[in-house]
């Protein structure tokens, strides 16, 4: 059951091709959601990451976390459309198996702490019902710079 599209999900999220790395959101609430991220050999990180052995890197595993997360936060703030969610730590990171080509993350975030605009989760993501990875990730909201008139 799919409760966000990449479209929606574009609606929140100031990521672009190629750096969205959430397609779906399926699971949503005040303190938990869940992500899908549907890994294709056609992802341009694969051409260097590793070209013979394509090895989706631990860092964009991360990111998609994070991104998830981000989705989270900014969907319960009436003014998100005036706000940015950045990345600001990043703790017990671990991973457990290479993730590749055909594979479909399952991003599953959990707010562990929240306070004013810093929010802790804790997260893990499996592929098949296997962990995958795991980390937790802090994020902060910042007001979005204002635009200057060309």
């Amino acid at each position: 059951m799919t409760i966000l599209d990449v479209n929606q999900i574009r609606q929140i999220l100031p990521h672009r091709y190629p750096f969205l790395l959430v397609d779906r959101i399926i699971e949503m609430d005040d303190n938990h959601i869940v992500g899908i991220k549907n890994v294709s050999v056609n992802e341009p990180f694969f051409q260097g990451h590793f070209p013979d052995i394509p090895v989706m890197p631990g860092v964009l595993i991360i990111e998609a976390m994070a991104q998830t997360a981000g989705v989270q936060v900014l969907s319960s703030i009436p003014d998100r459309d005036k706000k940015l969610v950045f990345l600001v730590s990043v703790d017990a990171a671990r991973f457990r198996r290479p993730v590749v080509p055909g594979d479909q993350l399952r991003i599953d975030m959990k707010v562990i702490r929240r306070k004013g605009t810093v929010a802790k989760m804790a997260g893990h993501v499996t592929v098949d019902g296997v962990l995958v990875a795991e980390a937790e990730v802090m994020c902060k909201l910042e007001d979005k710079p204002e635009e200057t008139p060309a």
